[in-house]
Parts: C-alpha cells; sequence; structure tokens
C-alpha cells in the first residue's frame, strides 16, 4: 500500500486524536449529564472543523517540505475532499440517531454518552475496515467497479428512500433484541442493564446503543468505499474518516432542531454517492480531478441546503 504515512505521522495523529477526546470527554463530564444548548454545540462544532483544517494544513506543510508543492497540493486537496464527502454522509447518520433517540424517548441528558460510545465504536469499526480495504484494493484492482456500482446503487436506493420514515418495528435486530432478551421499560439513569445472570433485565438506554452500533456498521459499509474513490492512500482515507466522526457528537445536537429544515439533504447525498460511484466506474476511462470532486461535491450540498430552506417542508395538517 503506498502511503504518505510514516511512523511519525501516524504517531502524531493518533496522539492528536486521542488528547482531542480526552478533552472533550473530560469538558462533557465536568458539566455533568445535560441537555446540549445549540451555543454549546455549535461551538464545539466549529472547534472540531478547525482542528481538522489545522491538522491538513500542518499536514499540508510537512508534505511540501519533504515531497514538493505538488504532492502537498494533492494531500492538501484529497484531504479536504474527503473530509468533506465524509461529513455530509455523517449528516445522514445524525438523522437516524435523532430518529433512534425520538423513538425510544432517550432522556436529553443520556445522549451524550450513547454518542460518545458510538464514535468511538465508528472509530475502531472505520480504522478496521479502511485497512483491509486499502489491502484489498492494493492487490485486487477490480474492486473498484464493485466499490463504484455498489455506491452508485446505493445513492439510487437512497434518492427513492428519502423522504420516507424507516419502519422500526420491522427492524431484524430489533425485532431479535425484543422477542430474545428481557428488557425493562424504563431507563434507570445510565444503566445499561439491571440484576446478575439469569435475573439480568436489559435497559431501553442498551437496546439504543445496539442500534447506533448496527448504524455505524451500515454507514461505515456505505462510506469507507466513497471516500476511496477521493484517494487510495490509507493515511488520508483514515485521518479524513476520523475527523468527519469526531465532530458528530456536536453536530449532532446542532443539527438536532433543525433536522427538517434540511429535509431535501437526503437526495442530495444521494446524488453525491452516485456520482463518486461513477467515479470510480470510470478510473480507467477518466481520472476526474481531485479540486473537480470537490467542487462538485461542494456544489451538491451547498444547492440542497439552499433548495431545504427557500422551501421549507409542508407539515402535516389533520383533515
Amino acid at each position: 500500500m503506498e502511503t504518505i504515512g510514516n511512523p511519525w505521522l501516524w504517531a502524531g495523529f493518533g496522539g492528536l486524536v486521542v488528547i482531542a477526546l480526552l478533552v472533550d470527554l473530560v469538558l462533557m463530564r465536568h458539566g455533568g449529564a445535560h441537555k446540549v444548548t445549540f451555543k454549546e454545540a455549535a461551538w464545539w462544532s466549529l472547534g472540531w472543523v478547525a482542528l481538522a483544517m489545522i491538522f491538513n494544513g500542518a499536514l499540508w506543510w510537512y508534505v511540501g517540505q519533504t515531497a514538493g508543492a505538488a504532492e502537498a497540493n494533492r494531500v492538501g486537496l484529497e484531504f479536504l475532499t474527503g473530509y468533506l464527502v465524509e461529513k455530509a454522509l455523517a449528516v445522514d447518520n445524525i438523522f437516524v440517531f435523532l430518529m433512534l433517540f425520538t423513538y425510544f424517548a432517550v432522556p436529553e441528558e443520556q445522549r451524550q454518552r450513547v454518542l460518545v460510545i458510538g464514535i468511538l465504536g465508528a472509530i475502531v469499526l472505520r480504522a478496521i475496515l479502511i485497512f483491509v480495504g486499502a489491502a484489498l484494493l492494493a492487490k485486487f484492482h477490480w474492486l473498484l467497479y464493485l466499490f463504484g456500482a455498489f455506491l452508485l446503487l446505493t445513492g439510487i436506493k437512497m434518492w427513492f428512500a428519502a423522504g420516507k420514515e424507516p419502519d422500526l418495528d420491522k427492524n431484524p435486530v430489533l425485532r431479535w433484541i425484543t422477542g430474545h432478551l428481557p428488557l425493562i421499560n424504563r431507563y434507570y439513569g445510565a444503566a445499561l442493564w439491571l440484576g446478575r445472570g439469569k435475573r439480568r433485565r436489559y435497559t431501553p438506554l442498551f437496546v439504543v446503543l445496539v442500534m447506533i452500533a448496527v448504524t455505524d456498521v451500515i454507514f461505515a459499509v456505505d462510506s469507507i468505499p466513497a471516500i476511496f474513490a477521493i484517494t487510495s492512500d490509507p493515511f488520508i482515507v483514515l485521518t479524513s474518516n476520523v475527523f468527519a466522526v469526531l465532530g458528530l457528537r456536536a453536530m449532532f445536537f446542532l443539527l438536532a432542531g433543525m433536522a427538517d429544515r434540511f429535509h431535501l439533504l437526503p437526495y442530495g447525498l444521494a446524488v453525491v454517492l452516485a456520482f463518486i460511484g461513477s467515479k470510480m466506474l470510470l478510473v480507467d476511462v477518466y481520472k476526474i480531478p481531485v479540486l473537480w470532486s470537490l467542487g462538485t461535491v461542494a456544489m451538491i450540498l451547498a444547492v440542497t441546503v439552499a433548495l431545504s430552506l427557500a422551501r421549507p417542508q409542508k407539515a402535516d395538517t389533520a383533515a
């Protein structure tokens, strides 16, 4: 696998992520279990975006010093494009998280804990999938076509599913849990279960965590191939992915109250996936420049957001 990552870059990235997570967790616990305000979420969101841009700037400078300006510009654009794509796809995660929290009536003060655990799980899962994917692509080039077809079909499926609320009652994972595990119908603070051994009974918070984990798997399978259309360098793939996921908790609380305002965004994400899938299918015919990919993705998302704000979703009215 060809990569710009060396032991020093990997160690620096790992240390930065660990420090950022510790700061986030410490400050979150310092305030205790509480409802996150819009202002607090906005500042945290800006902080995570700023951290990602600072990392990209430092990476650009380092590559420029060691490999030249052209290589530095390529790496910087690939990171930025990958980050934008993953950040956009993360919004879909947020809509699903919001649906799960509403369906299970998760208390506001417990949502932070669920999101933190979900984010940590997502980072570990994506790291595994990225290294496996990079190793497979390095050995089997034809997998690019498989990934491309998968993303194209996923985009088409997402387009037709946009605007439709998933029926959680028919979810096979949830049906298995409710049919095989002894459950409690109320929350007990942050407890995931009560009792021991055969007397153990699981709280709704445990069920939510399982559903979040399943969601992480589904979205990782969708998003990992998408960034391999931008770059095959596992260092850029992983770093852009992780920085996009790190800000997921703050972005959730930022967008939770505005989900209805961006009702057309799923259509935009569907077009993005279809575009990236087509890009992968054409990789040996015509390689679309990274700058064009960045501009196309940014334009699709900007137009979708603008149309969502210009044409608000009509509220359902009773007859």
